[in-house]
C-alpha cells in the first residue's frame, strides 16, 4: 500500500480529530445504552440514531488510525519545483487565471484551490513542467509557476 502523503498541518489535525473522536466514545455508548432502556428497538429513533452515531465515529477512528499508520510528510524545501508533484502550487495562465495546490485525497479542498493528486486537475498537471500546457475543461492553461 502506498503511503499517503500530507502535510504537517493535516498530521496535526488528524491526531486532534483522533483524539476527538476517541473521548467522544463514552458519551455515545452511554447514549446508546440510554436509548436501549427506552424500549422496543424496532421503532426507536433515538436508539438507531444513536447506533448511526457509534457507527460513524468509529469509522473516523478506523479512517485516520489507517492514515496515521501509513503517511508520508510532504517536505516542500525538499521539493523540485521543475516538476509538478504532490504538495506543489501551481500557477497557471490562460482565459482565466488559476492556482492549485496538488494534495492527498485525504487534504483535497477545491473550494480552497486544493486539488487530489488523484483528480482530473491533479492527474494533468502531476509531472508537466514549467511551461507545459494542460486542458480542463475545455480550457488551455499554461504552466507559468511552480512552488
Amino acid at each position: 500500500m502506498a503511503k499517503v502523503k500530507i502535510s504537517k498541518e493535516k498530521l496535526e489535525q488528524l491526531k486532534i480529530e483522533l483524539e476527538k473522536a476517541i473521548e467522544a466514545r463514552p458519551g455515545i455508548v452511554e447514549r446508546v445504552a440510554t436509548a436501549r432502556s427506552l424500549g422496543d428497538l424496532k421503532e426507536n429513533s433515538e436508539y438507531h440514531g444513536a447506533r448511526d452515531e457509534q457507527r460513524d465515529n468509529e469509522r473516523k477512528i478506523e479512517e485516520v488510525e489507517a492514515i496515521l499508520k501509513n503517511y508520508e510528510i510532504i517536505d516542500g524545501s525538499k521539493m523540485s519545483h521543475d516538476v509538478v508533484a504532490v504538495g506543489s502550487t501551481v500557477k497557471l495562465s490562460g482565459d482565466d487565471d488559476k492556482a492549485f495546490t496538488i494534495v492527498s485525497s485525504v487534504e483535497s479542498d477545491p473550494i480552497n484551490g486544493k486539488v487530489s493528486d488523484e483528480s482530473p486537475i491533479g492527474q494533468a498537471l502531476i509531472g508537466k513542467k514549467l511551461g507545459d500546457e494542460i486542458e480542463i475543461g475545455g480550457k488551455k492553461y499554461k504552466i507559468r509557476g511552480i512552488a
